[in-house]
Formats: structure tokens, C-alpha cells, sequence
């Protein structure tokens, strides 16, 4: 498994842990391919992408650790980047657009004038049907991926700066400054309301009920969607977090947290004992401000990752496969009902000499 780190210094790190009695954790690899500090981190089960302030989206093969290239698109911070299986990945961007990418040619199948503003954040349903964004112009959008258009606009009077869907794609949650608005998706209303001292800065589902917040703070606390009430408060970390992670492996529920302070670390959560802080299986001090995390797993672990990044689950199967993404009649392929923003043809930048080299991933000494 790796874990990788994007910081302020425009850096992504790579650690790899091996999971035993007592875990270790070493230095992988460095690598400075943006001219700004990284924004956004995401991962398949080949590519990790990072997006950053310089406006681009840079791509590396974790199979041959490698550069892969890079998409140059947006006119915009990359805010947001979320693959859904491994056929496509989504962005979002300061500059108002949400771009669908097929990942077998990484080419620009779509690209949709999303919010008025900046996107913030979006999350793709466990379906693969559905996505949800958020924006600077105070609005929460449902598109409709099968046919490649805006399903529902919610004026929500404030800047919301997170979404989130659960893993079984029941309910979905928003961040507005320090509080979580929970929304019913049967009637797209709020269910119920979580606030906290500190603006909220991540969020992940531990299970379909259990949401794990971070802030503007050393703490992360564990929350109970249904009832809305602290199950867990713990002290992670020296300075406010930043970013989490989390998957299932091995029957261990695993949560990872980076922070300003420098440091990530890996935590294991006993889901019978909730109530309990969880255990510190590792940590590594990377030295940088930290500003996103995610984690790359190798096939060869019994792995799942929770809940935004995986590969559907065989509840899901069925369902993905009778997806329009994959088929040429959708609209991420139809020319004929372009969205605003189209015309422009974004391709993957790997035709520099730089590119054509394809850098291997500097070694850490």
C-alpha cells in the first residue's frame, strides 16, 4: 500500500506501508511536478492524480512509477478530483467547470459549465448514475450522468465547501463552514444537522451511519448520521487536520489523517467499539504542510476502499454496467448536445520532450 501526501511546497509524497503485528511504514519517492502548491489527490487502481493552483492535473502509473502526463483544461485552481472505477475520472476547478475524462485514453469526453462561482467539491453516487457539486454562486447541483445534464439546483444561501455521498448512496452530506447539513435523498431534504466549534475541513464515511470529521483542529471526532451524536472524540494530531482517508482491509476499518503538523498517520477504528479511541498502527513525519492524502492499494491486499474512491461494490455491478458512461451513445460522446464549456478539446500533454521520457518518480535517499 501506498500512501501518498500533496503539500504546500508542490510536492506529492509516496510512502509505503506494509500491514504486520507491528506496521512499518518507509519512504517511496518524491515528485515535483507542479509549479503550485497540489490542491487534490485521487486514485484508481493504476493512476494517482494530483491537481493543483498552477491549473493542472498531473498523472502517474503506480505500476511503473512513472509520469504519465498531464491534463491541461481548466483555467482554474484544480479543486476537486474523483475517479469513479477505473474508466473515469471527474474534476472540478475555480474556473466553473466539472470535466469527465475516460481514463484508457485520458481524453475530455465532456465538459460542463457546472456553477456560476468556483466548483468546491462533488462526489459521485456509488451508481455511477448520479453527481453532486458544490459552488461559490450557493448552490447544490445533482447532475444526471446518464444524460449528461443538471438534474436539480438547491439554492442553500451559503458557500458550501464539501459534499459527500454514503457508501450505499442513501444520503449525502454537505459542509458549510462548521456544520454538516444531512440530506435524505429519497426527498432531498435535511434529515438532521452536526456542528462543531472549528470550520470543518474533511470529511469520510467510516460506515453507511458513522462520519468521521476533521477541522480547524488537533481533534477528529466520530459522528452518528442518524442520530447526529459524538460517538468518539480523539486527539490526532498537533496542529488542525487537513485531510482524511479511509478503506477496509483485512476486517480492519483503517483511518488516515494528515495535518499541518507535518505528519500522517494511520489509525485503526473498532467499529464493536466505537466509543474508544482507536489505535495508532503508524505515522510518518513528512516535514511539509500537508494539504490532501490518499492512499493507493495494491490488488495483491484484501482491500475496500470507503467510500467515494472505489470501485463499485457487487451490490453495484449490475447497475454500473448498464451505465451510459460506457456506451457510445451517451452524452459524454454525443457531439450534437454539447453543455457550456465544450469546444474546447483538452488532450493529455505528453508529447514534450519531458513527457516523452516519462520521468520515473524521484527516489527518496
Amino acid at each position: 500500500m501506498e500512501v501518498l501526501g500533496g503539500c504546500y511546497e508542490q510536492i506529492l509524497f509516496g510512502f509505503s506501508i506494509q500491514p504486520a503485528e507491528n506496521w512499518e511504514v518507509a519512504p517511496d519517492f518524491t515528485h515535483h511536478a507542479h509549479s503550485a502548491s497540489l490542491s487534490a489527490v485521487a486514485v484508481n487502481e493504476r493512476y494517482v492524480v494530483t491537481g493543483s493552483k498552477d491549473e493542472t492535473i498531473q498523472i502517474y502509473d503506480m505500476k511503473k512509477k512513472v509520469e504519465h502526463g498531464a491534463l491541461v483544461h481548466h483555467n482554474g485552481t484544480v479543486t476537486c478530483l474523483e475517479f469513479y472505477g477505473n474508466g473515469h475520472l471527474l474534476s472540478g476547478s475555480e474556473d466553473g467547470l466539472i470535466c469527465i475524462w475516460n481514463t484508457k485514453k485520458w481524453e475530455c469526453l465532456k465538459s460542463i459549465k457546472a456553477h456560476k462561482g468556483h466548483v468546491t467539491s462533488l462526489s459521485i453516487h456509488p451508481s455511477g448514475k448520479l453527481a453532486l457539486s458544490v459552488g461559490t454562486d450557493r448552490t447544490l447541483r445533482t447532475w444526471n450522468l446518464v444524460e449528461g445534464r443538471s438534474a436539480f439546483i438547491k439554492n442553500i444561501k451559503q458557500n458550501a465547501h464539501l459534499v459527500k455521498w454514503s457508501p450505499s448512496g442513501e444520503i449525502y452530506v454537505v459542509a458549510i463552514a462548521n456544520k454538516i447539513d444531512i440530506y435524505d435523498l429519497e426527498t432531498a431534504s435535511i434529515s438532521g444537522t452536526i456542528a462543531t466549534e472549528k470550520r470543518i475541513s474533511s470529511i469520510k464515511f467510516i460506515t453507511d451511519s458513522i462520519l468521521a470529521i476533521a477541522g480547524d483542529e488537533e481533534f477528529i471526532r466520530l459522528f452518528d448520521c442518524k442520530s447526529q451524536k459524538c460517538l468518539c472524540e480523539f486527539k490526532a494530531h498537533e496542529n488542525r487536520i487537513k485531510a482524511l482517508y479511509n478503506f477496509k482491509m483485512e476486517g480492519l476499518h483503517i483511518l488516515v489523517t494528515a495535518s499541518s503538523d507535518g505528519y500522517i498517520k494511520a489509525w485503526n477504528l473498532d467499529i464493536d467499539k466505537i466509543k474508544n479511541a482507536p489505535s495508532l498502527l503508524c505515522e510518518v513525519n513528512t516535514k511539509a504542510r500537508l494539504t490532501c492524502l490518499a492512499v493507493w492499494l495494491k490488488k495483491d491486499f484484501e482491500t475496500e476502499q470507503i467510500p467515494d474512491e472505489a470501485t463499485p461494490s457487487s451490490s453495484h455491478v449490475h447497475e454500473a454496467e448498464q451505465l451510459s458512461l460506457k456506451k457510445k451513445k451517451t452524452c459524454w460522446t454525443d457531439s450534437n448536445k454539447p453543455s457550456e464549456g465544450d469546444g474546447q478539446k483538452a488532450t493529455l500533454k505528453r508529447k514534450s520532450r519531458n513527457m516523452q521520457k516519462k520521468k520515473k518518480l524521484q527516489r527518496l535517499k
